[in-house]
């Protein structure tokens, strides 16, 4: 959520509607989809080569670093994805068209910000690795954050301005005035804090006319959030003459903004406004409009659900208006982030979003490839057991084992229908899919990816699913898949282990300096500057992330019959000494490709 030109207002006015904090020995609710975004597109990383998970991870830990030092007790909400409703559909497809221009304007050179397929993955990672608390909501977070703040009295971390609506008891502390890279300490002692702004909802009321702040969510709605963008509310606009107060040289949203408030402050409560609304609008529109207007700003109410019950006890009940009686294993795996929102916009609306890259625009989309794997996951939610169901999704009419997906084509998107895969009836009750063995989840997926198990025996644990997908990968002639491509994967692959073995006891391993070399070697390609992106080299790897990203979702739908792999940066497990011996063996041959050769292909993986 967020409103149209709300934020740039009360930055604004920063003096009047901001108190100076240094946050300290408190909890704090962090918004982890803002958060991510702002620490991917605000620390200079780079965004054309699909990736830069290491450099990212490193921002990431660096951040939840400082608010340890500070005493600062992080709990972090993520959103789901849509509920039933799927209200937010055109706002996403906006998005979702925005993305497709900044991609394309990466791809030849321009700017623009695009965040890397697996970011979110790799942040759940992080949390997990730093044993920060979090919970995925069931669908969007923010009534959820404000609800759970007030219960705990402390502030709100986040950038988005819907948390300028919610009446916070301990206020919002908008992301880019937090200093987190900037920690002082107190004078006299040894205590740290943060430097921020905290936006108080009373301050900004008084400005204009002590105002009732209950009258809030309906500016939120006729200002235009990303719930609502009716016609007719801009008919209302039209008519209404809005008092801007002292004159402005600031563009029209900064107008809509300063007007609406102006025109909200005369009146005393919700109703008395809503009917002045409605009176500028034709008699046939207004119930409608009134229906649709009032259900949005109930959005803005606290939420029914209880998170501190997850965060004190490790599970809670989701909302009666989402749930579609999806089975309990499904919920409990959603609230800990262990399946994507990605499953439950499949499950619940039969709908999902494939997200694009920095490819080649001219080429069909990345996520082709990854086609057959997706049928498989379609084929594994299509078959929900109908005595789970409720009222909500009884409601629904009928519907056959088709999915929509939202995707690329050319610089636009389309909805095309996908046909999930037939599976055998073992597989065909998604509450009992967590009783199949081992075996037979195991087989499922390495039958999807087109690989046998024999391949990945010898293969160590971390990287066995990044081989497969590989396999399957090598496979499809869409990818046109060379093999200084696959070589520049098994590059990439090798970082962690050869980082371990320069930084391990065993000398053994290091015989004839191959491994150090080579790691250097990569490391400085890396660090140069303004390499020309080469956008066939790169649409072949953001095909083979599309593949690791399904890959990944059904490995954990299935329970995860091979291990998740680290994708904070590349596996940095010590391998076995027959496994070093295999690495001496590749890095032999890898040193003789040339470093030009390695420059471009480490890049793009």
């Amino acid at each position: 959520m967020g409103i149209r030109g709300l934020m740039s207002f009360v930055e604004d006015h920063i003096n009047e509607f901001f108190t100076d904090l240094k946050l300290r020995d408190t909890k704090i609710i962090i918004d982890g989809y803002a958060l991510f975004h702002r620490l991917c597109f605000s620390s200079n990383l780079e965004l054309r080569y699909g990736g830069d998970y290491d450099s990212f991870t490193d921002v990431v830990e660096k951040f939840f670093e400082s608010l340890f030092a500070c005493k600062i007790c992080p709990y972090v909400v993520l959103d789901g994805g849509c509920d039933i409703s799927d209200k937010k559909l055109n706002t996403l497809k906006d998005r979702a068209r925005e993305k497709i221009q900044m991609a394309h304007s990466l791809s030849v050179g321009g700017g623009g910000y695009v965040c890397p397929l697996l970011i979110r993955e790799v942040f759940i990672q992080v949390l997990i690795k730093l044993r920060v608390r979090f919970v995925q909501c069931f669908s969007e977070a923010d009534r959820d954050i404000m609800t759970l703040a007030n219960h705990w009295n402390c502030p709100v971390l986040s950038s988005d301005s819907d948390f300028c609506i919610f009446d916070l008891k301990s206020g919002f502390c908008p992301l880019n005035s937090f200093q987190w890279r900037n920690m002082n300490t107190i004078k006299g002692t040894r205590d740290c804090y943060i430097p921020a702004k905290c936006f108080s909802l009373d301050a900004l009321c008084c400005h204009f006319g002590n105002m009732n702040k209950v009258l809030l969510p309906l500016f939120a709605v006729l200002c235009g959030n990303d719930h609502v963008n009716l016609p007719v509310v801009e008919t209302f606009l039209s008519k209404v003459c809005l008092p801007l107060g002292a004159p402005s040289s600031k563009g029209r949203r900064h107008h809509r903004v300063l007007g609406l408030l102006n025109w909200l402050s005369r009146f005393v409560d919700p109703t008395e406004a809503l009917d002045n609304v409605l009176k500028h609008l034709p008699k046939k529109s207004r119930g409608t409009v009134k229906k649709l207007l009032c259900g949005s700003m109930g959005e803005y109410l606290q939420s029914q659900g209880r998170l501190q019950d997850f965060f004190q006890h490790g599970a809670y009940s989701c909302p009666d208006t989402w749930n579609p009686g999806l089975p309990p294993w499904v919920l409990a795996a959603l609230a800990r982030g262990q399946l994507s929102p990605f499953i439950s916009d499949a499950l619940v609306l039969r709908r999902t979003i494939l997200h694009t890259q920095v490819e080649n625009m001219q080429r069909p989309n990345a996520h082709r490839i990854s086609l057959p794997i997706r049928q498989v996951i379609y084929g594994l939610l299509v078959n929900t057991p109908p005595h789970l169901g409720n009222v909500a999704w009884d409601a629904l009419p009928p519907q056959p084992p088709a999915f929509s997906e939202v995707e690329r084509i050319n610089k636009n998107i389309k909805t095309s229908i996908v046909d999930a895969v037939e599976l055998p009836k073992d597989h065909s009750d998604l509450s009992k899919l967590t009783e199949l063995s081992l075996a037979r989840r195991q087989i499922l997926l390495l039958e999807t990816l087109k690989v046998k198990q024999s391949i990945l025996d010898p293969i160590p644990a971390a990287l066995k699913l990044p081989i497969a997908v590989s396999c399957y990968w090598v496979q499809h002639t869409e990818a046109k898949a060379e093999l200084h491509h696959l070589q520049a994967l098994l590059l990439g692959m090798l970082m962690g282990p050869l980082h371990a073995m320069i930084n391990g006891p065993d000398e053994e391993a290091l015989q004839g300096g191959g491994a150090e070399m080579l790691y250097e070697e990569l490391q400085r390609v890396k660090a140069q500057p303004g390499l020309r992106l080469d956008l066939d080299t790169a649409h072949v790897f953001c095909q083979w992330q599309c593949c690791l990203q399904m890959g990944l979702y059904l490995n954990q739908l299935l329970s995860t019959p091979l291990p998740e792999p680290d994708l904070t940066r590349p596996p940095s497990e010590l391998p076995s000494a027959c496994y070093k011996t295999k690495i001496q063996t590749l890095i032999t041959v890898l040193k003789s490709y040339s470093r030009l050769q390695a420059k471009c292909l480490y890049l793009h993986h």
